[in-house]
């Protein structure tokens, strides 16, 4: 599994080799931009973009333009993330908006992005809350014509808060019983990688930051009072993180 490395520390892309996951709300309005030394993801923002807003206030062909940038200036961009609907029950109300709704918006966008920028690498990205939502979404793309099975990567979102649990780990099984088996988990940490790491083509976490807001800095750190910007603790999480994946099943999956 490929892990990468969260960050709101644009600058990393040219001074780290681990792989690295980029907002793009991090990245825009920048007059220069670093030339990375790193494969890296963009993710969208939308998490940020939905909680500020309820909507989108990003067109389409300006977060195509932005990525274009990112990929041609910056280099190495592995893909980027649609501009996405989250599912989440809070997200939901926020927007006042169905699940079914969200779910139509994240498709049309990946299908207007690859319309508009076909050269660009954008990922699609699944969501929903239930079980039944993942699917509805899959039939979704399938509907378009759009075969998540061959596709180089394929986003899971809204399962960050319950990442560890038997239902995240039930929607991912059911995914790969599908043909969906190139998955790109958002926000896993420890414990869901633990448990479902092995399922995952791929994954990212910023976690490391908040973990060591809450702690004194590492030995040897000096001249900050944590290590919440800190490289050295963002690369020494990391390690951890790839450590606790197993290789194989961790446990028996649910299968419905």
């Amino acid at each position: 599994m490929r892990f990468f490395l969260g960050t709101h520390h644009p600058q990393w892309l040219a001074r780290l080799e681990a792989p690295l996951f980029v907002s793009h709300r991090r990245l825009t309005g920048r007059r220069t931009l670093p030339v990375a030394r790193t494969t890296w993801a963009l993710d969208s923002g939308g998490f940020t973009e939905l909680s500020l807003h309820g909507q989108w206030t990003v067109s389409p062909r300006t977060y195509a333009a932005a990525v274009r940038r990112y990929r041609d200036e910056i280099g190495r961009l592995a893909w980027a993330a649609p501009q996405d609907w989250m599912c989440e029950p809070f997200m939901v109300a926020k927007t006042g908006l169905s699940v079914a709704e969200h779910q139509h918006r994240t498709v049309t966008n990946f299908l207007e992005l690859r319309a508009i920028a076909p050269d660009l690498p954008i990922a699609p990205v699944l969501q929903g809350w239930e079980l039944a939502d993942y699917e509805r979404c899959a039939d979704l793309y399938a509907a378009t014509g759009v075969d998540l099975s061959a596709e180089p990567v394929v986003g899971l979102g809204s399962v960050c808060r319950r990442q560890h649990t038997s239902e995240a780990a039930a929607i991912i099984t059911r995914l790969h019983q599908r043909g969906i088996r190139r998955l790109h988990g958002f926000g896993f940490k420890v414990q869901g990688l633990a448990q479902v790491g092995h399922l995952l083509d791929s994954a990212d976490s910023l976690a490391w930051s908040y973990s060591a807001r809450r702690r004194p800095p590492l030995p040897g750190c000096t001249g900050h009072k944590n290590c919440a910007n800190c490289p050295r603790y963002a690369l020494t999480w990391r390690q951890r993180v790839l450590a606790a994946t197993p290789a194989g099943p961790a446990c028996q999956l649910p299968l419905f």
